[in-house]
């Protein structure tokens, strides 16, 4: 009885099994393919390197199974660019099929030499055909390729990268980055084409890396500028006449150009000066990097060791401005939307803000850091290291955000803690008054501050998109002091503060909020 239970369950088993089957056969393709676009654009890539991946879908509408003979490239072996078709890599495919009323994904990539290029338009183009003859259906593939300057450590033969030597640690043991230095002959960077970076460049001692106006700096991921003792960084930039364009501006970001990496902090390390160095920058936009500027142990001049002016930091991870021990003189300056602080001083040192805009408006985390923080000590290991604060002046700034406490102070008594802003708009909210008797937040204590706009909202443009412009019912408009008009007398954009002495790196100008 036992044996027959089996064989019958067995029997139902196949029975079951082919009335659940469908049996396909499979037909050639009749060029009615459909596709999820007719033409992919892979972004701008720079020559020699890879861009991304990028995908499209082919779909089968039909009821039957359908098989491609064939799908490839127009140029065939020839092509730059690369096809992944269910999941086989290669160039030219065979008898691909589709089920019915399914599809599959097709993945693009692409590597050129932009020497192949006609030197007029950069476009690299390449066609991907499904079937022949009747039945023949094309997508096609569109990439604008730029030819770059690529600097980067060289390899030993070993096969170990270079490396810039930034001393000892704690323990006495050396601390290394990947690296290299720039030699003579590229030392100054042109506007002719972008440059790519990999890897730490470094400027030796005594050597001055000139950048000029209109020059495109990409780094790559854990890249940027060291600048060493007794080193210089006079970057050149000038007034643009397409503040979309930036033409004469000197740009420094990332090397991902897709559209996606617009505005993506932390795809680079930082432009680094090193104690002793010394910088001037004019007309800088930096953005997407994890620290703007780190100017630190700076030797103590009279006059600042680094200038900057006229300049945009934007989209920090961490700090727009970093100073550790610095000695900084701003004028103009724009830093907008980072992780922590817009600028942090520590340690002490000596630094100037005429004309400046901090507006941090973080979005991406939690951030319970001010948009400008400043102390005279610094964490190392299990104890702090103290220096005086010789002086932190602001005149005629913005200190705005989205907390309500967008400026900190730490000190140790120590130290010298020297501070004051002169017709300054400043958030600061204490609704539970837990900074009433700390006497650096005194605002109408005249020591410290001196025509002080208190909580007032600046009313800035598009603060998501880092537009810090202010319009016309700004409480900021004609707020500033002559001091501050007579060290910087026009803004940012060129436009002169002789009618109104406005507050911030912008005039006033019409525009309607968002």
């Amino acid at each position: 009885m036992r044996k027959y239970l089996y064989v019958c369950i067995a029997f139902l088993s196949v029975i079951l099994a082919s009335s659940c089957r469908e049996d396909f056969e499979a037909t050639l393709s009749n060029g009615r393919l459909e596709f999820s676009r007719d033409t992919l654009f892979l972004d701008t890539v720079f020559s020699n390197t890879s861009s991304s991946t990028y995908s499209f879908k082919v779909y089968n509408k039909s009821n039957n199974l359908i098989t491609i003979p064939q799908v490839g490239l127009a140029q065939g072996e020839n092509s730059n660019y690369r096809l992944n078709v269910n999941g086989k890599a290669g160039k030219i495919f065979e008898n691909i099929e589709i089920l019915p009323k399914d599809s599959i994904f097709i993945f693009v990539e692409v590597t050129v030499d932009a020497s192949i290029i006609d030197a007029n338009d950069f476009l690299y183009t390449d066609e991907i055909e499904f079937d022949s003859g009747i039945n023949l259906q094309k997508i096609n593939l569109v990439t604008l390729i730029r030819d770059a300057i690529f600097l980067y450590p060289s390899r030993n033969t070993a096969g170990i990268k270079e490396t810039l030597n930034l001393g000892t640690d704690e323990n006495g043991q050396p601390v290394e980055i990947e690296g290299f230095f720039l030699e003579d002959d590229e030392l100054q960077f042109t506007n002719q084409k972008p440059y790519v970076i990999y890897g730490y460049a470094g400027v030796a001692s005594g050597k001055t890396l000139q950048i000029d106006a209109g020059a495109r700096i990409y780094f790559h991921q854990n890249s940027g500028i060291i600048i060493a003792d007794a080193a210089h960084l006079q970057a050149n930039g000038t007034i643009s006449t397409d503040q979309d364009a930036l033409e004469n501006e000197i740009i420094f970001e990332g090397d991902r150009l897709e559209p996606r990496y617009k505005d993506i902090p932390g795809q680079w390390g930082t432009i680094w000066f090193t104690s002793g160095s010394t910088g001037n920058l004019n007309y800088v936009t930096i953005k997407n990097n994890e620290i703007g500027i780190l100017a630190e142990g700076l030797s103590q001049t009279q006059s600042a060791a680094v200038n900057i002016q006229n300049t945009q930091i934007y989209n920090s991870a961490f700090v727009g401005m970093y100073g550790i021990n610095g000695s900084i003189s701003g004028k103009n300056v724009v830093i907008g939307n980072s992780g922590l602080s817009n600028l942090w001083l520590r340690q002490g040192g000596s630094y100037n803000f005429i004309h400046s805009t901090f507006a941090n408006y973080w979005t991406q985390s939690f951030r319970n850091t001010p948009a400008v923080q400043i102390d005279n000590y610094l964490e190392v290991g299990d104890g702090l290291q103290v220096a005086d604060l010789k002086e932190a002046n602001f005149v005629n700034c913005i200190i705005y955000g989205n907390k309500n406490l967008e400026l900190g102070f730490q000190k140790v008594a120590t130290a010298e803690f020297n501070f004051r802003f002169e017709n300054c708009l400043i958030r600061f909210e204490d609704p539970f008054n837990d900074f009433t008797e700390t006497p650096e937040y005194q605002f109408d204590n005249e020591e410290f501050y001196t025509a002080i706009l208190l909580n007032e909202n600046p009313l800035f443009k598009a603060t998501a998109n880092n537009q810090y412009f202010i319009n016309e019912q700004s409480p900021a408009k004609n707020m500033g002091s002559i001091n501050g008009f007579q060290q910087a007398p026009v803004d940012i954009l060129g436009n002169s503060r002789t009618e109104s002495i406005d507050l911030g790196a912008y005039q006033t100008s019409s525009f309607e909020l968002n």
